[in-house]
């Protein structure tokens, strides 16, 4: 297991500009990777937004098995958070945008019958490169704020009107000071949530290859020609090496650009759609489980 430590100086003043703009926006629109619903939020920002309305976008959902994403967006509705499955098309925009509204309708229909006409507030939040400033963008209709796909692109606070009655403002992603859950920490490290020059990427790709394997055996075994898929560790990156020809001078194997196409394929979806984390089981059917058990 990689040990992963990343805690840049602007994630301090991330979660502190975030702290000082809770109390001026109506709602809180977090987005965390429907690939990794539970990994990629940070429980951090669920204590600080406790106390305001929530939307909750699985962004990517493209890139993710459908019927995993059902589950958890039935897993959130029931924590009492308004979720959606969300990707760039212009429909689930529009939708995304419906949602927002409909969250915060009482606020607007009180508005309304004391005849003020008040811009709705909405703070994008998530952690970095989960895609707020993409999503804002799509919102706004056009590039208005900065995106990239790397961590750490947003530095500070930007506000942005989408409509003459929706402002929202875009956020730097923010990671919690410490990576107890290794795993958790991983699984970020593959989205490109945390810097790629702060872990083995060799190792972390072996790890991932061997996450897909178990997910999807066929599909990784095809895409990679592996031809021994109970290798482990960097035996798995050989096996890659050879079947898709990355070798060097000599016959070396090409490790760099093994692990390269690893993440960019994974990130980009062409390995097929996996989600990689299981929505927890309601307590009633674990009840019932373990009576039929006992």
């Amino acid at each position: 297991m990689l040990d992963i430590q990343w805690y840049p100086g602007h994630m301090a003043k991330a979660k502190r500009l975030l702290s000082e703009q809770l109390a001026k926006v109506d709602l809180v629109v977090e987005l965390c990777d429907a690939r990794l619903p539970l990994s990629s939020r940070n429980p951090a920002l669920d204590e600080m937004i406790r106390h305001k309305r929530r939307v909750l976008l699985l962004c990517k959902a493209d890139l993710a098995q459908p019927d995993k994403t059902q589950q958890w967006l039935a897993y959130f509705q029931k924590q009492g958070i308004d979720a959606m499955a969300y990707d760039k098309s212009p429909q689930k925009t529009k939708q995304a945008r419906q949602l927002i509204e409909y969250a915060a309708r009482d606020l607007l229909e009180r508005n309304q019958r004391r005849g003020i006409q008040k811009t709705l507030r909405a703070m994008v939040v998530g952690v970095p490169n989960v895609g707020k400033s993409t999503f804002i963008n799509r919102l706004y209709g056009g590039n208005i704020t900065k995106t990239g796909d790397r961590p750490g692109v947003t530095k500070s606070n930007q506000w942005v009107k989408v409509s003459p009655y929706l402002e929202v403002l875009d956020t730097p992603g923010m990671l919690w000071p410490k990576l107890n859950d290794q795993r958790a920490a991983t699984r970020l490290a593959y989205i490109g949530t945390i810097k790629d020059a702060v872990y083995d990427q060799y190792e972390l790709c072996a790890i991932l290859l061997r996450d897909l394997l178990n997910v999807m055996k066929q599909e990784t075994i095809a895409r990679y020609k592996i031809k021994n898929s109970s290798a482990e560790k960097y035996e798995l990156l050989d096996e890659v090496c050879r079947g898709r020809g990355f070798l060097m001078r000599g016959g070396e194997y090409d490790y760099d650009r093994c692990c390269a196409v690893i993440l960019d394929e994974f990130r980009e979806g062409k390995v097929g759609k996996i989600t990689l984390e299981e929505a927890p089981k309601p307590v009633a059917q674990e009840e019932k489980q373990n009576g039929q058990t006992l």
